[in-house]
């Protein structure tokens, strides 16, 4: 297989587990590349898309990648002309140099509902990469053994026969995985607030294993007050005015998952890559008790907990500075979401 796009390796984890072998990645930016080549081996390159070769790809039977969305994501400004919405052209030059029996091309729900995405129906009816047949819809990750409410557009193109998308393996929500089941094993309590010193190659920190990205932060006393009024399910709407700030006060309607406390038994919300700040959405520890106020957890979800609700095993590895972790973490694949999409593959007779 060959990764575009690459992050951390959401994707090379979850194909690989499926029994995939990874012989080329492309990822730009190096801190992810380095958790990449940490995990999978040196046969990632830090370049963008742009600048890579025809000479650079191997031929392979599978491509994946999930080409950068914030130009389509319902956060952004949903800008036709925003240089990333046209990667997936850099996506399609590449499957006619690797021309793999099958590509699986990952994105936000917002792609399908593009001229992006109806340019890349055209070439691939009379275009460049005409031969292939393509399959297509959104797929919640949470149907498939991830701890997350995560809704994502799956494409898969094959050059063998039909293929399908996986159906799902765990119906919800009752067959969901709570988040009581993903984040067993790790305590309430952070002590760290900082990174181990540790470097893996050209000044960039790492790699830490995922215990050592169970990082304390340092709220104000104000804000821990709110975040004790906030119970399980709970948002900003909760708070006493006197501790609502203006803005809040005077905007008694709108978003619900501000300021958002997560609740044990059902999984996480949409994962971002700015988890650790409970006003940019609801990721505050589920543990919480309206008598027992020592029993509180009140902090928000650590990179830990965030790699588990994503699906990384605890043995993967991380590197970067604490932020640029968590941007890796927000933005990968969940690896089971995508061992499920191959395994379904494999299923369908596309790689005999």
């Amino acid at each position: 297989m060959v990764d575009l796009f690459a992050g951390c390796g959401g994707l090379t984890e979850g194909f690989h587990r499926a029994g995939f072998r990874p012989l080329y990645a492309v990822e730009s930016d190096r801190h992810a590349a380095a958790t990449y080549a940490a995990n999978f081996g040196d046969h990632v390159d830090c370049l963008r898309i742009e600048d890579t070769s025809t000479d650079d790809y191997p031929r392979a039977e599978l491509l994946v990648g999930g080409p950068p969305c914030q130009g389509f994501s319902n956060l952004g400004r949903h800008d036709a002309d925003d240089p990333r919405n046209r990667l997936w052209r850099e996506y399609r030059r590449v499957v006619e140099i690797v021309q793999p029996r099958v590509f699986v091309l990952e994105n936000v729900p917002r792609f399908l509902r593009s001229d992006q995405f109806r340019q890349l129906e055209l070439e691939v009816k009379v275009g460049r990469i005409r031969g292939y047949e393509i399959t297509y819809g959104l797929v919640n990750a949470a149907d498939f053994g991830v701890p997350q409410r995560r809704i994502r557009a799956i494409v898969v193109g094959s050059r063998v026969g039909p293929a399908s998308l996986p159906g799902p393996t765990h119906t919800g929500p009752g067959g969901w995985i709570s988040l009581q089941d993903a984040l067993s094993g790790i305590p309430f309590e952070t002590e760290a607030s900082g990174l181990p010193r540790r470097e893996y190659a050209d000044g960039i920190p790492g790699p830490f294993k995922a215990n050592e990205l169970h990082l304390q932060r340092h709220p104000t006393a104000l804000s821990l007050e709110r975040y004790s009024h906030i119970p399980p399910g709970g948002n900003r709407f909760n708070l006493p005015d006197p501790l609502k700030p203006p803005c809040w006060l005077n905007k008694p309607t709108g978003t619900s998952d501000v300021m958002g406390r997560l609740e044990w038994d059902k999984p996480a919300l949409t994962i971002r890559t700015e988890f650790w700040k409970p006003e940019k959405g609801r990721v505050l520890h589920p543990e919480w008790s309206a008598t027992e106020p020592g029993r509180c957890v009140n902090r928000s979800i650590t990179h830990w907990e965030a790699a588990r609700i994503q699906s990384f095993p605890d043995d993967f590895v991380w590197c970067g500075t604490r932020v640029e972790i968590a941007r890796q973490i927000g933005n990968a694949v969940p690896p089971v979401l995508a061992e499920a999409i191959a395994r379904s593959l494999i299923s369908q007779g596309l790689f005999d």
